[in-house]
């Protein structure tokens, strides 16, 4: 079976060369072509004609085709990928003062049910690959002309339930001779996986870590959010602590704004008391409608008032900038309006 390369980690790409009886440097020419967005061997002129026709011959170099690109009035880019199966992701460009950042899925499809997501209700697919999640920040780079200088691991998908590809990706990333993303830029979303918070915490990584919390207490977060009941809101924090006492990384919350729902004083006052001197702060997000959802986005004068009070309970926090609002730039919205279509 054919091989794609974008899939191999840097070690497993110089083992590969060594069997077909090539030097390990070799690996550092084609990483470099590969991050360069090259899609063909051919192309890689520093290599023997003789090494191109064998990858030729075991090996192929992934590549995902643009289905649908919307751009936003503020220059947000949201890019519907086609996979080599045909399955569809979501990727968004956005631009900060800070440069460029690429947000991308982990999973086609997503097995959490959070009842206000718009990748819920379309079910898991499969994971993505390494490979994949890579290729979603080349083919941006390509498309846009922009270097990705950030990454959040917050579109479709849930990060921490695609482990193994997870790591492999980050590592890929993070390589001097390819993206050369620092870790310290690049962010995890979860929805709380304990488990893998803590085996997170054990990678040396320091990588962001962004919660996906968006309730002040396990009896409103079960009722959007399965997952808690397996792992309440105790079991993350405690998790978030070990985090932050390994890596040094500050924990972000999220926390979508549902009308009448999770965003009254009482639910901030219950929110502060939760996470209140923990390194961390809160991101509150206005929530993204979905047609025909149950839930609302609040009123902005009822999102500042909440801020206002974790502030007066020292709590550092922030209210998410819409961007791309005008593209239904939230993960899973372009997918679903396409699958639906069809």
């Amino acid at each position: 079976m054919s091989i794609d390369i974008l899939n191999l980690s840097y070690e497993e790409l110089e083992e590969l060369l060594v069997k077909l009886g090539e030097k390990k440097y070799r690996a550092k020419q084609i990483t470099g072509w590969l991050f360069k967005g090259v899609k063909d061997f051919d192309s890689m002129t520093d290599l023997s004609k003789k090494l191109r026709d064998m990858l030729d011959e075991i090996a192929y170099i992934g590549e995902l085709k643009i289905q649908d690109k919307h751009v936003s009035r503020d220059g947000t880019i949201k890019y519907l990928f086609k996979l080599e199966d045909n399955n569809l992701i979501e990727s968004v460009l956005m631009e900060y003062k800070y440069g460029f950042t690429a947000c991308i899925s982990s999973q086609v499809g997503c097995k959490m049910g959070c009842k206000f997501c718009a990748s819920s209700e379309l079910g898991f697919v499969r994971n993505l690959t390494a490979g994949e999640m890579l290729d979603q920040i080349l083919s941006i780079q390509k498309d846009s002309n922009n270097r990705i200088g950030n990454v959040v691991i917050m579109g479709i998908g849930e990060p921490l339930d695609n482990y193994e590809n997870l790591m492999k990706f980050l590592r890929q990333a993070n390589l001097p001779e390819g993206l050369n993303i620092s870790y310290r830029r690049i962010t995890i979303s979860t929805c709380g996986l304990v488990p893998g918070i803590l085996r997170l915490a054990d990678e040396g990584m320091s990588v962001n870590l962004s919660i996906s919390l968006h309730a002040p207490d396990d009896a409103k977060r079960e009722k959007i959010m399965p997952v808690n009941k397996a792992y309440s809101i105790d079991k993350i924090i405690s998790a978030c602590n070990i985090y932050t006492e390994k890596t040094k990384r500050r924990i972000t919350f999220e926390y979508a704004m549902i009308k009448d729902f999770n965003d009254s004083e009482q639910d901030a006052v219950s929110l502060a008391g939760k996470i209140k001197n923990m390194l961390s702060h809160v991101n509150l997000i206005p929530l993204n409608y979905i047609e025909g959802s149950e839930f609302k986005p609040s009123d902005r004068k009822r999102i500042e008032k909440f801020k206002k009070i974790l502030e007066n309970n020292g709590i550092p926090v922030t209210i998410r900038r819409e961007l791309g609002d005008d593209i239904n730039a939230a993960c899973g919205q372009l997918r679903r309006s396409v699958i639906n279509r069809n």
